[in-house]
């Protein structure tokens, strides 16, 4: 079998999730090639040197340059913090290697345009980092909504909480830094977003409201959101709300979506994965409320490569799923989610970032021209 090789730029909880990935994908699916992670890079040597020893990976370099240029890696993975992504897949669509990058695809809309240019004119497979899409459940709730269990979508609502900036001695990091990082919006909403505009459809108008309420940490300020919420308008004229919070108090990370049409009701829980909640407007009455559907059956999507009824999966699944959708279309793609899609999904974040500052409803094309 032919082998593709793989570099991995960053050694992160992402990195380790995307190394995870490509060595789990061969053993759930059929692929036309075998995936060999060939090094993976990061700015610490002996940090970098400790992970690629944990991952089972052969080499690491502290200079992503070097890895994008050696001619045994076609595939260039890049997990490092958002601010840096833009120019690392300009590189590699330059050295005409695959793309797949993390989201949010960039800390802004600017970069993310000219992250997703690069790659189109450079004419290399490319694919932003939204794994949830491939957990079975949530994949399950896209395609009843495509098959019409809903009917026609009037409301859609997302809510992420999370506590992880709820210490207010958490140190400063990249991940409060506006330049660098991004904000809670663009982090924890561009999987929010997505979701919603794979869904749904086109955002045309966003209104929203951020909050920080522990503005120094470790002697340095902090310019990014803890926690924001936001009104939305679709092109297809649904409504929606979204909510993204960093600083609530036990909760780990815990999501919510939602869908309400014209015949039904589905919903989704992330802190139980494997099911999904559907309401069937047409039934009896007698039957009123919502039903759970345990998202395992062979029948469901994804969830014949992996075991049998009852044993459910988990985070690391979304990762193995998406190596190996990616891998099964190699060399001749399509890949998706592209980073065409990153931007139209970061259009939306800084739409609602604009919207925040300046108080008012924010048009989504104002931020993409």
């Amino acid at each position: 079998m032919d082998e593709i090789g793989i570099g991995i730029v960053g050694y992160g909880l992402m990195g380790r999730a995307h190394a995870y990935g490509y060595e789990i994908a061969p053993r759930v699916r059929d692929l036309p090639v075998r995936p060999r992670v060939r090094a993976i890079s990061g700015r610490n040597a002996a940090a970098v040197a400790a992970a690629a020893e944990r991952y089972g990976i052969p080499e690491s370099t502290t200079d992503w340059d070097e890895l994008v240029s050696r001619d045994d890696v076609d595939l260039v993975d890049v997990c490092t913090p958002p601010g840096t992504h833009a120019e690392i897949v300009a590189a590699a669509a330059a050295a005409g290697k695959a793309v797949l990058c993390e989201k949010p695809l960039a800390a802004d809309y600017r970069a993310a345009r000219a992250a997703a240019d690069s790659v189109h004119a450079a004419g290399v497979l490319n694919a932003v980092g939204f794994n949830y899409r491939r957990l079975p459940a949530i994949a399950l709730l896209k395609r009843m909504v495509d098959e019409g269990a809903v009917g026609e979508v009037m409301l859609w609502r997302a809510a992420w909480q999370s506590d992880e900036f709820f210490d207010p001695a958490v140190p400063f990091d990249w991940r409060f830094e506006r330049a660098m990082g991004a904000s809670s919006i663009a982090d924890l909403g561009a999987h929010l977003i997505d979701l919603a505009l794979w869904v749904v459809g086109d955002i045309d108008e966003v209104a929203a409201q951020s909050a920080t309420f522990t503005r120094e940490r470790s002697g340095r300020r902090v310019d990014v959101d803890e926690s924001s919420s936001c009104l939305a308008t679709f092109t297809g004229g649904a409504r929606g709300t979204f909510e993204m919070s960093r600083v609530c108090a036990r909760r780990p990370c815990d999501f919510v979506v939602e869908v309400n049409g014209t015949r039904g009701t589905l919903r989704f829980d992330y802190s139980n994965l494997n099911e999904l909640w559907y309401g069937d407007a047409t039934e009896s009455s007698r039957l009123y409320g919502l039903r759970r559907i345990r998202a395992e059956h062979p029948e469901h999507p994804y969830a014949a490569s992996w075991w049998p009824i009852g044993q459910g999966v988990g985070y690391g699944t979304s990762f193995v799923n998406q190596a190996a959708d990616l891998l099964e279309r190699w060399p001749d793609g399509p890949w998706e989610p592209d980073l065409e899609q990153g931007a139209r999904v970061q259009a939306v974040c800084e739409a609602m970032e604009r919207a925040a500052a300046e108080r008012r409803w924010v048009r989504v094309g104002e931020v993409t021209h």
